[in-house]
């Protein structure tokens, strides 16, 4: 390959280094149960209700949003300034969780809420990227590379976090975290392509937007060319939403249920993201000579199996275990999933249609932690029958994902 896409593509994976930072500490494990434990108190499951409440309205937010704007962005040639905009307030409001303290909880939930909500959004038009910048026949390698450099991110992120969490200085955190994502996004914002100069207005471009959102949804309905893509977004909206409530409860799960302390919890995130990168790196060239279909089929059944073990385990060291198994299956679901949409993604539609992509992961993101908490929140903090729950979106998933034809080995399968 040519230097200048191997720097192209180099830049684009460290982006995943810094935004790996925030999924690490912000989404997965310190302030997940900061806001749960210190900030509104979960002894009867009330931080788990409003941790849940973050998650789904910011998932929604984003479902809603995503493909209007991935719209605006193909029509108006604006797919890179949204891309560092949402960026930079995501990082903002990673800085600012820093001011939190006890019975905050509205102030809590509101900046959650934007920094989870942009940093959602910019990472629609970072997944739009890949297509542009990668060979079809290198989509999950590429796509694995992302994910695996990611996942080195989170632990450094970890690093970085222990002695803070340690010493019980959780605000230093979040400044760390801000500080790395705001760090390693730099070389993405200065080497991704450019947008492909239109003479379209922004207000033009909403226009269009809006109203071609509403085709392409059409598009996808019912079209018999988007029948595949419409098969696999169906079971990646079930199965995805499985997935994001594990990785959201976790850290919260470990500590009230099993009795972890903060230290812990980082190690068992820093174990988890170390088999996620070995599993992600595993998988990568089977993604591309065997097919996505596949490696996602066989991970389904990976995360069924953790939900089921999660249940059952009554000691740390069984947690353990879970975790592992859990780590090994989590890089190649999720980059498996991106090859899989961006083989069916057409030419000179990336945003628009990952934008979709994101709407269904966002939405498959909404019902999942309702359920978690609504279920701990009713069985008076029971977080076992809210875990096993979680699993049937793994089975059903897997169901739904037999049905595609799409998804086999990416070298033989150019993009649309």
């Amino acid at each position: 390959m040519p230097a200048s896409p191997r720097r192209t593509i180099a830049a684009w994976a460290l982006y995943d280094f810094g935004n790996s930072a925030f999924s690490a500490i912000i989404q997965a494990t310190v302030f997940p149960v900061y806001y749960a434990v210190a900030v509104v108190g979960n002894a009867e499951g009330r931080g788990d209700f409003w941790w849940g409440l973050v998650g789904s309205v910011s998932m929604v937010t984003v479902a809603l949003s995503s493909p209007l704007l991935g719209g605006i962005a193909d029509h108006a040639g604006v797919r890179k300034p949204f891309f560092v905009g949402f960026t930079l307030v995501s990082i903002v409001a990673t800085a600012l969780l820093a001011t939190l303290g006890p019975g905050m909880v509205l102030e809590g939930f509101a900046l959650a809420v934007v920094a989870l909500v942009t940093f959602e959004a910019a990472f629609v038009y970072y997944n739009s990227y890949l297509p542009r910048i990668a060979p079809p026949e290198t989509l999950g390698r590429v796509s694995a590379a992302g994910f695996a450099v990611g996942y080195v991110g989170s632990i450094v992120a970890f690093g970085i976090a222990y002695p803070f969490v340690a010493a019980e200085a959780y605000w230093a955190c979040f400044v760390a975290t801000a500080v790395q994502f705001a760090v390693f996004a730099v070389p993405a914002f200065v080497t991704l392509p450019a947008d492909r100069r239109q003479a379209v207005p922004l207000r033009t471009a909403i226009a269009r937007g809006a109203g071609e959102t509403l085709a392409t949804l059409r598009e996808i309905l019912r079209t018999p060319e988007r029948v595949q893509m419409r098969r696999f977004l169906v079971a990646y909206l079930v199965y995805e939403d499985g997935v994001n409530t594990v990785i959201l409860f976790a850290a919260v799960f470990a500590s009230k249920t099993l009795g972890f302390s903060p230290p812990e919890i980082i190690g068992l995130f820093l174990v988890v993201q170390v088999t996620a990168l070995l599993g992600a790196a595993a998988w990568a060239r089977p993604t591309d000579t065997r097919g996505p279909r596949l490696v996602v089929s066989v991970t389904l059944v990976q995360w069924a199996l953790v939900t089921v073990l999660a249940y059952f385990v009554t000691a740390k060291w069984q947690f353990w275990v879970v975790a592992v198994l859990a780590g090994t299956g989590l890089g190649a679901v999720q980059a498996a999933s991106r090859t899989f949409m961006a083989t069916l993604v057409p030419r000179g539609r990336e945003a628009e249609f990952f934008g979709f992509y994101s709407l269904v992961g966002k939405t498959g993101a909404i019902m999942g932690p309702l359920v978690f908490g609504g279920v701990s929140w009713l069985l008076a903090g029971n977080q076992r029958a809210a875990i096993l729950a979680v699993g049937l979106f793994f089975v059903v998933g897997l169901i739904l994902l037999s049905r595609a034809r799409a998804g086999g080995p990416t070298a033989a399968t150019p993009v649309a």
